[in-house]
């Protein structure tokens, strides 16, 4: 007999799947769920047709224009279900914005952004493999290089 780990559905909310397993944590700490007090399941290393992957089911929430920014920055692959009534009635995949306003934090300790009250810009200068550069001092980051605000 074939066992299975079964997670309960959410009847209102949004679910976040084919994130990439190491970055499901990541995923789930940019959407702040500590403040939700709905249900809230995050699973990773599931399998999947394309090897393993990450998903989170958060109840009550529907995700801002920011959040679905961040998650593309950190899953370009992942997908947003809108779940109404135990059923899902939108399926978005996240897309990359050409530009990230207030996301992603400058490396550069001497940029303007890290010394005074103004707002991050970047540009992005090549999606896959993500490659952003700063409006302001213009530094060139990797994805391995990129910060969250």
């Amino acid at each position: 007999m074939k066992k299975e780990l079964k997670v309960s559905a959410i009847k209102d909310g949004t679910v976040i799947d084919h994130i990439p397993s190491n970055a499901a944590f990541k995923v789930a700490e940019i959407l702040d769920l500590e403040k939700i007090n709905k249900i809230i399941s995050v699973a990773t290393n599931l399998r999947s047709k394309t090897g393993k992957k990450g998903i989170i089911k958060v109840g009550g929430k529907i995700l801002t224009k920011d959040e679905f920014d961040k998650i593309a920055v950190i899953a370009p692959e992942a997908t947003v279900n809108i779940i109404h009534d135990y059923e899902v009635k939108e399926k978005i995949k996240v897309s990359l914005p050409d530009t990230l306003n207030k996301i992603v934090k400058c490396s550069n300790p001497s940029c303007i952004t890290n010394n005074e009250n103004v707002n991050t810009r970047f540009y992005v200068i090549k999606k896959d493999p993500l490659k952003v550069r700063c409006h302001y001092c213009e530094r060139s980051m990797e994805k391995e290089e990129i910060q969250m605000i």
